[in-house]
């Protein structure tokens, strides 16, 4: 390859290399798998070092993870935080512990093992045992400052002993977590994640830390800076860290030589099929402190550690059938039925083909060969067609509702086809649980275990068959008593004077969420001014986007759903405004909160603004009225003051709302 060449594809694979970063580390939404990615950036090294008067100095190569998100305050990190050079196989694993020998002059290194885990680097600051600050890697010297996130994991200690200094560790979503949350964004129109690892970082790095709060993430850590003459190794400091309270892996190994590290390597390259969490390799280390100093590192990566990356779990079998499943909220899924084939330990019969353009790009078909995936899915997927058959027939997606028979629909512009049949039996207790959560009815001693039972065994078949339960109904339930049974019935039948926003809200509209059902009610009278309503007057309404208006016109237009309505009005809830609302104070006012309140809890201050006439809303705009700032305000403040909105700590807003 002659120089002109060579510049060409350095420039080329730089833009790509770049562009995937951007995905992965800022936008948390890879397009390619890892290896994929790893094949591009080991190809653009190894130009660079043919022809290094042509590497430069900003190359990604010398990079490392990617500057952090304008949306957050940046955290300049005390020390820099690295990445790791990878081994693809033995015998650059091999080559990695021959110059770690040799640099250091020894026969044998004493490496450490640990589980490389998929998730995202943060690193927390501690002064005197308290938890001071915790901020992502960003391009590992500046980091995005993510501190009231970190607060919400549980595995984070708030105190530690006496300790001052950092503690580096991964911050990651356990398998089970990633699949449900995945079934919920793609059944609320949202787009999926694409593994763990993107499930963690979209999760940490929201600006509502009420989010993030929601989602069960952990940490495993991996690195203290901690001054003492008694940690000689490693090991000693995470021991040391362990007797501290933060979460270490169970699974570290101490190994004598290389010989042990490749059966460690080898040992987990089948066993991380039964962990609940992503690895994606094995991060080989140094235990000698004294010997990591010595080696030393480059700009980029420590020459005394180095992460052995596994290749993805993949197999080769037939499509012999795809069929759709319904989701718990009506999203459409088509899924392959594959001929059985052994992949990774367990015998995968069907994998998910996520959306009908899935289909469509990978041109799968009834009959192919295909290659499926377990890399970052505990549901295989469908990676590629490796052959079709002459056999082979295209897949076309029902026009009805495998379940109900009820009419399909696919939003322009979205890859999910639902079913909007409020009564179709696939989503019947998940409307329910909604419907008697605290934000929608609120009713109390509806749990989602009963309303299990119940539509089990066929006592209601939709919300509106809670109103017409008895105590005697309950009773033939088992565990159930006569309190437990009265107190239900009373929490069924208080429910029926809430504000028709908050029943609005409970019906379980797609992208109708609290705030936008409180927005709908201040401009029509009720739920049945809604049947007829078109999308363009709904887009006439500050804040309500083409699609929602879309989905609300759509969802009032169904015949089912407007028998349920009528069914939950001859039932005696309330399905339009009440007469005298009483003082509205707040009335077209628009409030975002942030920071912790000491009085009230935020949602308590959201409903008090609906309920005052005003709007609560997420995001700070021009349009906002008030910025409501209570402790440790996030960037929602720095907005404000940017933008001239007035803010007001907590005291101001409640003299807002009830004046003298």
């Amino acid at each position: 390859m002659d120089k002109k060449e060579a510049r060409k594809i350095i420039q080329d694979l730089t833009r790509q290399v770049l562009h995937h970063n951007e995905l992965y580390y800022a936008k948390d939404a890879p397009k390619i798998s890892d290896a994929e990615y790893d094949r591009l950036f080991r190809e653009l090294k190894k130009l660079e070092a043919e022809f290094p008067d042509l590497a430069k100095a900003d190359s990604p190569t010398k990079r490392v993870g990617a500057p952090p998100l304008q949306k957050f305050e940046t955290v300049k990190h005390k020390s820099k935080m690295q990445s790791l050079d990878n081994a693809m196989n033995i015998k650059e694993l091999e080559d990695f512990d021959e110059r770690v020998r040799k640099a250091l002059g020894k026969d044998e290194i004493e490496y450490v093992c640990e589980l490389k885990i998929d998730g995202l680097a943060v690193v927390l600051e501690y002064k005197e045992g308290k938890f001071l600050r915790g901020a992502t890697r960003g391009d590992g010297v500046t980091g995005e400052d993510v501190t009231l996130n970190l607060l919400t994991i549980k595995d984070i200690p708030q105190k530690a002993d006496k300790f001052s200094g950092e503690v580096r560790g991964e911050v990651y979503l356990p398998y089970n977590d990633f699949v449900k949350l995945n079934e919920d964004r793609e059944e609320a129109g949202e787009a999926r994640f694409a593994n763990p690892r993107n499930a963690a970082a979209g999760s940490l790095r929201q600006l509502d830390s009420q989010v993030t709060a929601r989602r069960p993430l952990s940490i495993w850590c991996y690195f203290g800076s901690v001054e003492s003459s008694r940690l000689k190794t490693h090991t000693h400091t995470l021991d040391y860290l362990k007797e501290l309270g933060f979460k270490i892996n169970p699974n570290i190994k101490l190994c004598p030589g290389l010989k042990e590290v490749k059966e460690y390597i080898k040992h987990w390259e089948t066993a991380r099929e039964k962990l609940n969490y992503e690895i994606d390799g094995i991060v080989v280390k140094v235990n000698d402190l004294i010997d990591q100093r010595d080696l030393g590192s480059t700009s980029r990566a420590p020459r005394w550690a180095i992460a052995f990356k596994y290749p993805p779990l993949q197999a080769k079998t037939i499509v012999e059938d795809i069929q759709v499943q319904v989701g718990r909220t009506g999203a459409i899924t088509p899924v392959a039925h594959l001929k059985p084939v052994h992949l990774a330990g367990v015998i995968v019969k069907r994998a998910t083909l996520h959306n009908e353009d899935e289909i469509r790009r990978k041109e799968i078909k009834i009959g192919d060969e295909v290659v499926v995936q377990r890399a970052g899915e505990v549901i295989p997927e469908v990676v590629k067609v490796s052959k079709h058959t002459s056999s082979s027939k295209a897949f076309h997606m029902p026009k009805d509702c495998p379940i109900c028979h009820g009419e399909l629909y696919r939003p322009e512009g979205e890859a999910i086809t639902r079913c909007i049949n409020a009564a179709c039996p696939a989503q019947v207790k998940e409307r329910i649980r909604h419907f008697a959560t605290r934000e929608a009815m609120d009713i109390e001693h509806l749990g989602p275990a009963i309303v299990d039972r119940l539509v089990e065994k066929k006592l209601i078949k939709d919300v509106a068959d809670l109103y017409c339960l008895k105590r005697e109904d309950l009773l033939k339930l088992e565990r159930f008593a006569d309190k437990s049974a009265q107190n239900v019935i009373d929490s069924i039948d208080g429910s029926k004077d809430r504000p028709w926003d908050r029943l609005l809200y409970a019906l379980g509209i797609r992208m109708v969420g609290r705030n936008t059902a409180s927005l709908i009610a201040q401009h029509f009278d009720g739920l049945e001014d809604l049947f007829d309503v078109k999308g363009e007057k709904l887009e006439n309404i500050p804040g309500i986007g083409p699609k929602v208006a879309h989905s609300l016109e759509h969802f009032f237009s169904q015949k089912e759903n407007r028998h349920l309505i009528k069914r939950i009005k001859d039932y005696g809830l309330r399905i339009k405004s009440e007469k005298n609302k009483g003082p509205q104070p707040l009335k077209g006012k628009t409030f975002v909160f942030t920071g912790g309140l000491e009085t009230i809890t935020r949602p308590e201050a959201e409903e008090l603004v609906r309920k005052l006439g005003g709007h609560p809303s997420s995001s700070v705009s021009k349009n906002t009225d008030y910025v409501v700032a209570g402790t440790e305000p996030g960037s929602k403040y720095e907005k404000a003051k940017k933008l001239g909105v007035k803010i007001l700590d907590e005291k101001g807003f409640l003299g807002l709302a009830t004046p003298s």
